[in-house]
């Protein structure tokens, strides 16, 4: 309960924003989320032009350029001052992710955080998380899980990385979740399939929400007995269990 000497300030609302360009917002966003966006007039982005796109989709009554945009650098930093005064001054702000859930493997934490020490609310809204629909659809252990983010880029480094989450996965019965940069997922790919043990479970789920959506959870050795996917450059999260 908010002390009633503390001033109102406005809310910081986490926007979720579609996977995919070509996910149907009616699949993703709840009629609700539309409402809020359609309220807000700032938005603390990673890139006001992407941000701007999504908000005009959504119908938003205002011209794009009388909306207040707040862009973060990829470590989530940006003068913050800004949008806290418009919270301080009991204005409303979003904070959107490029894709997903701001906060989740996104630099929006910051943002949240100087919200809580504002002592601004802080309200999470519902909408897709390619993380959990993932592990939802790997048939992998859901009540113990960790995500790594981006694994090491040289072979070596990510080879050993991989050893050490084949053996966390194993040892803790906890499932491993990371991400590659969309160029690289073969290469990731043909790493997993060479460095993990064959009964290791691997689940790999690429373009989610979008109709191009593909989910595939076997065995190593189930995996190269199959022909492999064209993983392109198509968002995918990988999983160890």
């Amino acid at each position: 309960m908010r002390d009633s000497a503390q001033p109102a300030t406005g809310t910081l609302y986490l926007i979720p924003v579609p996977l995919a360009e070509d996910a149907p917002d009616t699949a993703t966003q709840p009629a609700d989320v539309r409402d809020i966006v359609q309220g807000l007039n700032a938005f603390v982005v990673e890139n006001a032009k992407t941000a701007r796109a999504f908000v005009k989709r959504f119908g938003h009554p205002r011209p794009m350029a009388e909306l207040r945009w707040f862009e973060l650098d990829k470590h989530g930093q940006t003068d913050l001052a800004a949008p806290l005064a418009l919270l301080k001054a009991g204005e409303h702000v979003g904070l959107m992710s490029e894709a997903g859930c701001p906060g989740v493997a996104d630099p929006g934490a910051a943002v949240v955080a100087a919200a809580h020490a504002l002592g601004a609310p802080v309200r999470p809204l519902v909408g897709a998380s390619s993380l959990l629909l993932a592990l939802m659809a790997s048939g992998m252990s859901g009540q113990h899980f960790a995500f790594h983010g981006y694994l090491p880029t040289d072979a070596t480094q990510r080879q050993q990385k991989l050893r050490q989450l084949e053996q966390a996965a194993r040892r803790d019965k906890a499932t491993q979740l990371f991400i590659e940069t969309p160029y690289r997922n073969a290469a990731m790919l043909e790493s997993l399939l060479a460095t993990l043990h064959g009964q290791t479970r691997l689940a790999v789920a690429c373009d989610l929400t979008a109709p191009s959506e593909w989910i595939r959870s076997a065995s190593v050795e189930q995996w190269k007995r199959l022909p492999l996917p064209d993983l392109g450059k198509r968002p995918a999260v990988f999983l160890i269990g």
